[in-house]
């Protein structure tokens, strides 16, 4: 059985897609100061990511994983 290998989206794609998210959450002002802090900052995602994680304890990560997944219908 061969498996399909899932094809990354075209980088506009993705941009377009992350934007939304931005200006659905945050407003499309709050949207440009995000991105021009992220770029001023030279934020280093996964940094960030591991230095988060790092903090939340398996129990506390794993109930917001199933309330997520409960939001997104899964």
């Amino acid at each position: 059985m061969m498996t399909k290998m899932i094809e990354p989206p075209a980088t506009i794609e993705l941009l377009s897609r992350g934007m939304e998210c931005l200006v659905e959450s945050l407003g499309i002002v709050d949207a440009e100061y995000f991105i021009a802090a992220v770029r001023r900052e030279r934020f280093d995602y996964t940094k960030w990511q591991r230095d988060y994680f790092d903090k939340i304890d398996l129990k506390t990560f794993v109930n917001n994983a199933k309330i997520y997944a409960q939001t997104m219908g899964k």
